[in-house]
């Protein structure tokens, strides 16, 4: 399986991260995360491998996520309707993402990517 590396293009993390397995010389595959959003049966899947609470897939510093007022929503929703919200719209999933044998990696944190 090659490494999947999820990222929104503009984001100056997503940029940081991708410089980051281009130096390390760590084969990967991009995907947009706004024109190839995570379905919801891969974001089901990655989630049960990750073993992280659903709530840390999520964008909280995002704009979409403040607007939608999901902080007090994700209290009462399920875990397939949080899937489902995620699903809806790539710019309220945490980025970027790494997705590899040896792991899922959200969000950029250096120490943990060098894992790989």
């Amino acid at each position: 399986m090659k490494n999947i590396f999820i990222e929104y293009p503009k984001c100056s993390t997503c940029k940081k991260a991708k410089k980051w397995l281009e130096e390390n010389k760590i084969d990967f595959v991009e995907r947009n995360i706004v024109t190839e959003t995570p379905t919801e049966k891969e974001l089901t899947e990655w989630i049960k491998i990750s073993g992280q609470e659903i709530k840390k897939w999520f964008n909280t510093s995002g704009l979409k996520y403040k607007e939608l007022n999901l902080k007090e929503k994700l209290l009462t929703m399920t875990d397939k309707e949080k899937i489902e919200i995620l699903a809806s719209d790539g710019m309220l999933i945490k980025r970027p993402l790494l997705i590899s044998q040896k792991g899922i990696f959200i969000g950029f944190k250096e120490e943990k990517w060098k894992e790989l």
